[in-house]
């Protein structure tokens, strides 16, 4: 397959896609912040990539008691802040597709535990990410397979699916899911009795988000789509141990790893970091080398009030971790069987970090 996809990602936590099936396929990755040379480069590099993604986290808005003069206005300051990040946003987001699912920092208008009383109803419960994106996301990618079981796969998926939440789309060779880590999942840190103490939630019936990823994943046909790519706000591979989610690794490494994901991207934790393909906390025996498990990567540190996180205690399965300055990734679908996952420093272009996976894509629905 010689087409290319580009992938870009933007953001507090998220990702930017870029598509262009004239050149090479990149995404690069990044956070939403205040500080704006990751925002700068992405709309000066805006012919370089086809569309964005990002997994949570949008404008920080919650965190606006950490300015003096927001303490006597929170709800008119949270709101204002919201309009202009997307403000800042507008030069990306009016000229490429957007594509967004929910991080912690949307659940509600302040997020210390056990002080959403101070948020009126209209800014609690993810409420402002619902109404700005609930009617631009997609559900789910109807199968382009000539398979029977793949198309009623695909089916069940667009019924299960609840965008902004959860939901899928494609692009050329790439199908990509969006899925949230924050409710509707058993011990979901926002969800009800998480361990946030936000209570949001539930969006779907009991188990509906796992059945869709599930449906979603089966109804792909890598002889047509090779490539998968999943985004979600909490990773559970970290340099930084304590900002991992057991829940999210309990409730879906395995669905991941069963599908054959290629590429898991993530956001939440502030820097930039790669793993090599992982599965249960052991590293693949084929390395980038046509493994089985997903390679996970970590693309928070493009920029945020709250600042840059240390790296933390690196583990043997970890290839790269940066957090000197802000920073992005771009993701490259090079062809059907090769992808190359780039980290720029924002400030300056260069690049920090190269690596190529390769995948053989040779089972047509994976299952193992």
């Amino acid at each position: 397959m010689s087409s290319v996809i580009d992938l870009g990602v933007y953001g507090a936590d998220g990702y930017t896609i870029n598509m262009d099936m004239t050149k090479r396929d990149t995404i690069p990755s990044i956070m939403p912040s205040l500080n704006h040379t990751t925002i700068g480069r992405l709309a000066t590099n805006i012919d370089d990539y086809e569309f964005v993604v990002h997994p949570g986290d949008f404008a920080y808005a919650d965190d606006w008691y950490l300015k003096p003069k927001n303490l006597f206005d929170g709800v008119n300051a949270y709101e204002a802040i919201l309009e202009q990040f997307y403000d800042q946003l507008a030069p990306i987001a009016g000229r490429k597709p957007y594509m967004a699912s929910p991080g912690n920092h949307e659940a509600d208008c302040e997020e210390i535990n056990y002080t959403t009383f101070l948020c009126p109803l209209g800014q609690r419960n993810f409420t402002d990410f619902m109404n700005r994106f609930g009617q631009t996301m997609p559900t789910a990618f109807p199968s382009t397979s000539s398979s029977n079981t793949a198309m009623i796969s695909a089916n069940k998926a667009k019924l299960l699916a609840n965008p902004p939440f959860w939901y899928s789309f494609e692009y050329g060779m790439t199908h990509i899911i969006m899925f949230d880590t924050e409710t509707d999942f058993p011990d979901a840190p926002d969800g009800v009795g998480g361990s946030a103490g936000l209570n949001g939630g539930p969006f779907g019936a009991n188990n509906q988000q796992i059945e869709f990823i599930k449906a979603d994943l089966a109804s792909v046909d890598r002889t047509i789509t090779p490539w998968v790519v999943i985004g979600g706000h909490r990773p559970w591979y970290s340099t930084s141990g304590g900002s991992t989610c057991a829940p999210c690794q309990k409730a879906f490494e395995l669905i991941f790893y069963q599908y054959g994901v290629d590429l898991a991207i993530f956001g939440h934790v502030h820097n930039s970091q790669r793993f090599l393909p992982v599965y249960n906390g052991v590293a693949d025996p084929n390395g980038m080398n046509n493994p089985k498990a997903p390679m996970y990567i970590v693309a928070g540190g493009a920029g945020n009030i709250e600042g840059l996180s240390s790296v933390g205690t690196r583990q043997s399965y970890n290839a790269f971790a940066y957090a000197d300055d802000f920073s992005y990734a771009t993701v490259r679908f090079l062809n059907g069987t090769n992808l190359q996952v780039d980290f720029i420093r924002s400030s300056t272009g260069e690049i920090l970090d190269s690596s190529t996976l390769y995948k053989a894509h040779k089972e047509q629905f994976p299952l193992q």
